[in-house]
């Protein structure tokens, strides 16, 4: 098992591209994706679209944040698995003001939200206790 801040380690992928349609839950649909492949290990390489309603945990805070309007995805970055979901998103509003944090259910999808995910073919990921943070985070090792 490799700690966070050990070695990186690396691995031959296999790329996905799909796309989301309007009114579907962007959390949702991904873990859905992830499970129905049996994604055991994969990135998010890009997501472009645009939402209807956000909900967002920013950091440190115990509650999401919501709202509704059309808002632009900048960004979508993050971890996922058919276990575990860890993502991250930016969006802007009709201003260009940006916000973003910890992606939760109801973030629903406006006109699309266009997707390419990377599995890694030959990793695992596992979530432990860091005593360091308090917090279980990312290992990483080969299978």
């Amino acid at each position: 098992m490799k700690a966070p801040d050990s070695t990186p380690l690396h691995s031959s992928s296999r790329i996905y591209v799909f796309r989301l349609r309007p009114h579907e839950d962007l959390k949702l649909s991904l873990q859905k994706f992830a499970l129905e492949n049996n994604i055991k290990v994969a990135v998010m390489v890009t997501c472009v679209g645009s939402l209807e309603q956000f909900h967002l945990r920013f950091a440190n805070q115990p509650e999401g944040t919501s709202g509704n309007g059309h808002f632009e995805i900048v960004s979508l970055v993050g971890t996922l698995s058919a276990s575990a979901v860890h993502l991250h998103i930016s969006i802007s509003d009709e201003t260009g003001a940006t916000t973003g944090g910890h992606l939760l259910e109801k973030n629903m999808v406006h006109t699309t939200a266009e997707i390419a995910i990377a599995e890694l073919t030959n990793l695992e990921f596992e979530r432990s206790l860091d005593p360091a943070s308090g917090y279980p985070e990312l290992m990483v090792r080969h299978l």
